[in-house]
């Protein structure tokens, strides 16, 4: 090897560490402000716990992570706004769409088995939905759930609403026929027979928590992308459609 390809070799492992310092300068940077930002902040607004500070592309903000609400505050947090933050260009919801990003899940880590499964058609798209038997909404969904073909469709209830949602969700879980039972109240009305047996409860309730399922209906997709409400069927072709191509 000549002299000059040795010179060349040195000169670009030194670029390409002088890149890496600068990189690692630049993230250090931004942790340090963040950090700032937070401390601020709860200087500020003593009592609320923050879950996390990281700078955003948009004019300087900083988001603020308060549970499933998204802040945004400048650096000095002079400012803070509580609300949806909207492309001007393209009137995209930036807000809604960094709360789907941040309360996706592993859909293979749901624990299946505290659900009960129905399969329409070739069963090829995946759905879990997170549902109170007192839930109007949850109702409206599950007719339209009728409509919808080739989906193995998981059902995790959730009582969260009423006492009375814990009797209806035990004497469905005990039945011989879950699937029936359900489908019999939250679509023709007709209330479960009481039944007891041993119910895991606690774990509908823990599990829901878990994701931060704060309403009912609430969707999981095979992206482990949310919807909460009752979606409209051409809405869930949609979101069933994108979930498969990722």
């Amino acid at each position: 090897m000549t002299a000059s390809r040795i010179l060349a070799r040195v000169l670009t492992c030194f670029a390409l560490g002088l890149s890496l310092l600068a990189g690692n300068a630049v993230a250090q940077s931004s942790a340090d402000a963040s950090s700032q930002v937070q401390q601020r902040f709860s200087s500020q607004f003593p009592g609320i716990r923050v879950d996390g500070v990281s700078p955003t592309p948009y004019g300087g903000l900083y988001e603020i992570r308060v549970g499933n609400t998204l802040l945004y505050a400048d650096e000095a947090v002079n400012y803070v706004l509580e609300g949806n933050l909207i492309d001007g260009a393209t009137r995209r919801n930036l807000t809604a769409q960094r709360q789907e990003q941040l309360n996706a899940i592993n859909f293979d880590e749901l624990p299946l088995d505290l659900a009960f499964l129905q399969v329409r058609g070739d069963g090829s798209r995946k759905l879990a939905i997170f549902e109170d038997p007192n839930c109007g909404y949850c109702k409206q969904l599950r007719k339209t759930l009728l409509d919808l073909d080739n989906v193995s469709l998981y059902t995790f209830m959730y009582p969260i609403l009423s006492p009375d949602s814990f009797t209806k969700v035990q004497s469905v879980w005990c039945a011989d026929d879950k699937a029936a039972a359900w489908d019999a109240w939250m679509i023709d009305g007709k209330a479960p027979p009481a039944l007891e047996c041993s119910a895991p409860m606690d774990d509908f309730v823990a599990l829901g928590r878990k994701h931060n399922v704060r309403g009912t209906p609430t969707l999981f997709f095979a992206d482990g992308s949310r919807a909460t409400g009752a979606l409209p069927l051409a809405m869930l072709q949609q979101r069933l459609q994108q979930a498969q191509a990722r």
